[in-house]
């Protein structure tokens, strides 16, 4: 299958209002589970703190340990006008590290709401940071208006500013204003590194009593980091998936994830993703690895290099393993780099085989990667959720797949 040639219009589905959940259960590891396994094409409903009993013996489990950041600063003109900057990226210092350590100011990629209200002049706001009054004030790049600079008074780090004067931003499709709780409830209980505009919501599940009986039960742990962008929610627009372009995202993988994968993969054991970010990172590290072998890595992966095989693919364990030797060539401890990887049916996975997730909306890029992974009874499953009672989205019930 040409996956370019895909109607969108094929991953379509009736989702009625009231089967989105607007807020998560008091209890994390409450929720209901559909579990599904494609080899036996058995389906079996439970709940979500029974997942220690259904995976694998040895299993790696990855966990995506990105933390959402209070990207949505709300300032107001002196006329009154209500000027809302969505932080979407760092843009200098372009490192999400060295942004957030920043002191007196930095500059951001974002989304400005009733721009055309913000004609001229620096946007102000007065905070208090741990005691200290500060005064922060948002600038726009003429040439640029997308780039927004921050400046601030006294010695808070970036970090502390957008702690104090932001909100968490919840997923536009809840249609309600974040609330208190959403600071606890947005963010998953090993979220660590700050940069995310959206939670990998399949980890919300989790608790830390959960994961100490995972660990208990033998399964090993390792973690990725992928900063989830504002264009996890952007809808697909064209007619053809071919016509999509496909967001960047920021990915860092540290060694010792590379080495346990690698272990995982040539002990022949199964790696588990928790959520779709996880997988988008896991899979594009097998392609860099191609890339990386063949001399051909510029530090992004393209939309369609699965597809389009330019150069050779490698077992995944030697596609890990160049990846691994390029970060220690370059003396580092940790790998970045950036991927606009799509994956649609047509794509053959060659490292994830089992998957924890949420129902993801209609007519998106998420419902493609699920369709790649379990193939057409994605429909069937979400048929039966749906006849079943299950909540959707963000803040719902959760699914895992075993190819």
């Amino acid at each position: 299958m040409n996956p370019q040639e895909i109607e969108i219009d094929e991953f379509d589905y009736p989702l009625p209002d009231g089967r989105i959940a607007l807020h998560p259960l008091a209890e994390r590891a409450a929720c209901k589970l559909l579990s599904y396994n494609a080899a036996t094409d058995n389906i079996d409903d439970t709940i979500f703190s029974r997942l220690p009993d259904i995976l694998p013996a040895g299993a790696l489990i990855v966990f995506n340990n990105t933390r959402v950041i209070n990207a949505r600063l709300k300032f107001r003109k002196p006329s009154g006008a209500a000027i809302e900057v969505f932080c979407l990226e760092p843009h200098e210092p372009a490192d999400y590290e060295r942004n957030f350590a920043a002191r007196g100011s930095c500059s951001w990629v974002c989304l400005v709401g009733n721009s055309k209200r913000w004609k001229d002049g620096p946007l102000t706001m007065a905070l208090t940071v741990a005691g200290e009054a500060v005064t922060l004030t948002a600038t726009r790049t003429p040439e640029r208006p997308d780039i927004v600079t921050f400046g601030w008074t006294g010695s808070a780090t970036f970090s502390d500013i957008i702690g104090a004067a932001g909100e968490i931003p919840i997923p536009p499709y809840l249609n309600r204003e974040s609330e208190a709780a959403d600071a606890a409830d947005y963010q998953t209980v090993f979220s660590r590194i700050e940069g995310s505009v959206a939670a990998p919501t399949a980890g919300l599940h989790f608790t830390d009593e959960l994961l100490d009986e995972i660990r208990r039960r033998g399964v090993e742990r390792a973690d990725v980091t992928l900063h989830v962008g504002a264009g996890t929610f952007r809808p697909v627009k064209s007619d053809r998936i071919g016509d999509h372009d496909m967001h960047s995202e920021f990915i860092t993988v540290p060694a010792a994830t590379l080495q346990a994968l690698i272990g995982a993969v040539e002990a022949g054991r199964t790696v588990v993703a928790v959520g779709t970010t996880s997988v988008r990172t896991l899979e594009s590290l097998c392609h860099i690895g191609d890339r990386i072998a063949a001399g051909c890595w510029n530090g992004e992966l393209p939309q369609w290099a699965p597809y389009n095989r330019e150069v050779p693919q490698l077992p995944a364990a030697d596609a890990l393993r160049a990846v691994l030797e390029h970060l220690e060539a370059e003396g580092a401890d940790s790998f970045s780099a950036n991927t606009r990887i799509i994956i649609a049916p047509g794509y053959t996975y060659r490292l994830v085989g089992a998957m924890v997730t949420n129902f993801h909306q209609p007519k998106s890029t998420l419902l493609l990667l699920v369709s790649a992974f379990i193939g057409d009874e994605w429909r069937r499953l979400y048929n039966h959720a749906l006849a079943g009672g299950y909540r959707f989205l963000s803040y719902g019930d959760a699914c895992y797949f075993v190819r």
